[in-house]
């Protein structure tokens, strides 16, 4: 089948989502670098202190990943109250959510940062940290939200712009609050909280006062019944409980570094904190796939669909494989941007050169349980299958390689990271099934 225009849209989507995500890193690497100058303990505790806000992002992600999935078919339709609707519904949701983790960073903060590391000073200072930079996970929570719905209806433009001007805003206030006020990580911590209020309040200005196909009266946003829950939930649930394990696997990996050394965890951080800048393509592929399958399920072109899913099982791998390379040039400036221990930069590096041989797979599965399978309403299937991998292989490995083998951290990253591997086979068998594939809507 002959797909015209595959390529010139997915870039077109891909490339300001991609742009928007690499300056959403710049803005959590700004916090690192300049963390960075402090010191080692610094980096760790606000290493840490980010991880609850990385679950938060997570459930996030999973609510209005699932919302996507109907926004994406309703966008294919041209029928706005349903993207209303869904709009509404999961920003509700997100909400809630950022709320109850807003009130346990204000409260139990040293509790939750001392799950992770038996370091008091650590503790200390990443308690200082979360207390204030919690109160930026509500306003996070709304972004989220209507940036994904106009993500899902083809304007990505707008959350491109938002992000740049909360770069620029983090970049100058984290100068003047960590080192002209001499506030530290409680410095970072403000500086994050009003970037995020600044996206927020631009967000929404300009998606009203331009009238995108997403706005509606607060009757339209909450004018959902029990049925359409229910409906939103049978698919968006899977995919909430898929990011909220995937994600609490994931501080998992922090918790298995933390205990394993302070070091090792500042490397592992050095070491995300720089990929972040190159997997943001990936993610931004993986997301474009998934507009443009979800909105050919919408027009009842299932045929075309099925042909996108099948093309993105090379492309995505490529694309991998390219932006893996880009690590190479980055590994060389770690000396310069982390005053920390020579031992440290040499971990990080190595960590970096197991992650560049990954990458094709880790595309791939980014592609084929964000791209294809959610896309399709298969949301199911990609959380157990994401899910009992993380679980089942990587997690045990991680732990017999820091606690049973008492392996350095390129090691230990290596056994946690061979889960992609056999996740890459699970995802290549489901899209040549092509049992991936509802209408949701």
């Amino acid at each position: 089948m002959k797909l015209k225009g595959f390529y010139s849209s997915l870039f077109t989507i891909a490339i300001p989502i991609s742009l928007q995500a690499l300056l959403q890193n710049f803005v959590n690497m700004l916090d690192t670098v300049m963390i960075g100058r402090l010191g080692s303990v610094e980096i760790a505790a606000v290493g840490l202190g980010n991880q609850i806000f990385f679950i938060l992002n997570m459930i996030l992600f999973g609510i209005t990943s699932g919302g996507g999935v109907f926004i994406a078919q309703f966008w294919g339709k041209k029928d706005l109250g349903g993207i209303r609707r869904s709009l509404g519904l999961m920003t509700l949701i997100a909400t809630f959510v950022a709320v109850v983790f807003t009130v346990l960073g204000l409260f139990i903060p040293h509790q939750l940062i001392r799950i992770y590391s038996p370091d008091p000073e650590v503790v200390r200072v990443g308690g200082e940290y979360l207390r204030l930079a919690c109160l930026s996970y509500i306003p996070t929570a709304i972004s989220f939200s209507i940036t994904l719905a106009l993500r899902s209806t083809e304007r990505v433009k707008l959350p491109l712009v938002c992000t740049s001007v909360s770069l620029l805003t983090n970049a100058g206030a984290n100068y003047l609050l960590i080192f002209v006020a001499g506030l530290g990580v409680k410095g970072a911590a403000i500086a994050t909280v009003f970037s995020r209020l600044v996206e927020l309040v631009i967000l929404l200005s300009w998606t009203y006062s331009h009238g995108y196909e997403i706005c509606g009266k607060l009757r339209e946003l909450l004018g959902f019944d029990w049925s359409f829950v229910f409906k939103y939930l049978k698919i968006a649930f899977p995919v909430i409980v898929n990011e909220t394990f995937w994600g609490l696997g994931t501080s998992v990996y922090n918790g298995i570094y933390a205990h394993a050394g302070t070091d090792s965890f500042t490397a592992y951080s050095i070491t995300g904190t720089i990929s972040q800048l190159t997997w943001v393509f990936c993610m931004g592929f993986g997301n474009g796939i998934g507009v443009l399958i979800g909105k050919r399920i919408g027009e009842k072109k299932l045929d075309e669909a099925r042909a996108y899913a099948l093309r993105s099982m090379w492309f995505m791998p490529l694309i991998g494989a390219c932006v893996g390379i880009l690590l190479l040039p980055l590994s060389k400036l770690l000396p310069f941007l982390f005053n920390v221990e020579p031992e440290i930069i040499k971990m990080a590096t190595q960590i970096l050169m197991i992650l560049i041989l990954l990458y094709p797979f880790n595309s791939f599965c980014m592609d084929w349980v964000v791209g294809v399978c959610r896309a399709g309403g298969d949301t199911v299937f990609s959380a157990v299958g994401e899910l009992v991998v993380l679980w089942g292989v990587a997690i045990p490995l991680g732990y017999v390689a820091a606690f049973v083998l008492h392996l350095p951290a390129p090691m230990i990253f290596l056994f946690l990271s061979s889960e992609s591997i056999v996740k890459a086979i699970v995802g290549a068998i489901r899209v040549l099934s092509g049992k991936w594939l509802h209408e949701v809507t």
